[in-house]
Order: structure tokens, then sequence, then C-alpha cells
């Protein structure tokens, strides 16, 4: 296996999207009392995640833009018929506590400096290069990246082979010299070994117990198993957990 790169996926796989959200929402359903007729708080927020997923779907299927779904997040979360003016100003306030969250999970530093002199890497999201270019410099990573493409600008979205397809054209190899890391085991799973590449699903919380390993599919607990995986020259890395 001669892989030479490494494509990234970003939220909950590098960054604690899944925490930073909950934080965020949390903070914002508090600070403007938006979790009235809820049985607390974290009720509120659990709806906001159900809605999220699902208006994501319809902008990942090609359904709404990228704006779009965050508008409609809002109006759906809200009942309330606002324009979009008022929707993004309602989104924005949510951000700002958003983004006081934010965090890198802690096995991410170490693994880009130790696969950082014996593969590339680039990102591949299914967000816009606005929110993730922002996202990874406020991380303090973006410059370790050679590359970074996002859906909403690319106009295809993964699971979709152009969308892998694409971060390969973008670093100039071939999919079989390609790995791609990302946490959902079916848009990055499937769809990185459908394409072609070396397919890593992280998997932190063990959600994929007892699934059947398919050909091209590797799935892993932490990051510090996949230099081990990829057969990266280093000292670092834990065998896999899963075989």
């Amino acid at each position: 296996m001669d892989i030479r790169a490494v494509v990234w996926d970003v939220d909950d796989t590098l960054f604690d999207y899944t925490t930073a959200d909950r934080l965020g929402m949390r903070a914002h359903l508090v600070a403007e009392d938006l979790y009235a007729g809820y049985d607390d708080v974290e009720q509120a927020v659990t709806r906001w995640r159900e809605i999220t997923d699902r208006q994501w779907a319809r902008f990942s299927a090609g359904e709404t833009t990228f704006e779009g779904q965050r508008r409609d997040r809002v109006r759906v979360f809200t009942d309330r018929e606002l324009t979009d003016a008022e929707a993004d100003a309602w989104f924005a306030r949510y951000l700002a506590h958003y983004e006081q969250a934010w965090s890198l999970f802690p096995d991410v530093l170490p693994v880009l400096d130790l696969l950082a002199a014996s593969h590339r890497h680039a990102v591949l999201s299914n967000s816009s290069i606005h929110v993730q270019d922002h996202k990874l410099r406020v991380l303090g990573v973006h410059d370790r990246f050679e590359a970074i493409l996002c859906a909403a600008e690319l106009g295809v979205s993964k699971p979709e082979p152009g969308a892998f397809l694409a971060a390969c054209e973008a670093l100039s190899l071939p999919p079989e010299q390609v790995a791609y890391v990302g946490d959902h085991p079916d848009i990055d799973g499937r769809g990185a070994a459908e394409a072609g590449l070396l397919s890593v699903w992280i998997d932190r919380y063990d959600g994929g117990a007892g699934a059947v390993a398919l050909p091209g599919r590797h799935r892993i607990a932490s990051l510090a198993e996949l230099p081990a995986l990829l057969g990266a020259d280093t000292r670092f890395g834990a065998p896999s957990t899963f075989g």
C-alpha cells in the first residue's frame, strides 16, 4: 500500500463539532430564553440537532443552498416565518456562542505532527469554504493542509465519488494513493471506498460495534491508530482495536 496523502473530513473528525454545537446552542437558548415549552434546555438542544441533520441532508442532496439550510434550521426550530435577514441574525447570535466552544480532538495535533513529513494533507468537507477556512484558522491548523475543498463550492457532496476525486485531483494523485479519514460510516466511509480511496472511518464512540468489514474500508477508534494503518515511518500509532 503506497498511500502518499491523507484527505480529512473536519466536523467530528478533526474538530469536536458535536460538543461545540451542543454547548453553543445551550448557551444561545439560555441567553435568549428560547427553551420555553421544553422540559429542559437539553431537550431543546436535541431538537436543534435533529432539525440540523434533516436540513443538512437537504443541502447534501442539492435541494437547498448552504445559506438556505441555515435559515430553514432557524425557521423550523423557532416555528416562525422569518425573513432571510431575521434568520441570518438569529443564526449569527448562535454562532457567537458556538465559536466560543470550538476545539480540536486531543489526538489531532499529535497525528498531524507525526504524519507531516511522510504524507501530504488536504481537507474535503460537506460545508462551505468560508466556514471551514475560518474554522481551521481559528483552530490553528489551516496551514497544515495543501488544499481545502468544500461541497458548497465544488457543486458535489460526499458520498458522491466526484467529491473525493476532486480532492485527489487537487493533490495530483490517483485515488489509490490517497486515504480519506472521516467520522460518518456512509457519507465518508462508503463514499471514499467507492471512489477508490483508502477509506478510514474514525468511530470515536464505538457506534459501529459488530459492523462487517468491507474491502477498502477500515475502522479506527482513535487517530493514534492511523500511522500504523498507513504504514507511516513513525514511532507513533497503536494497533487497531478492531482488527
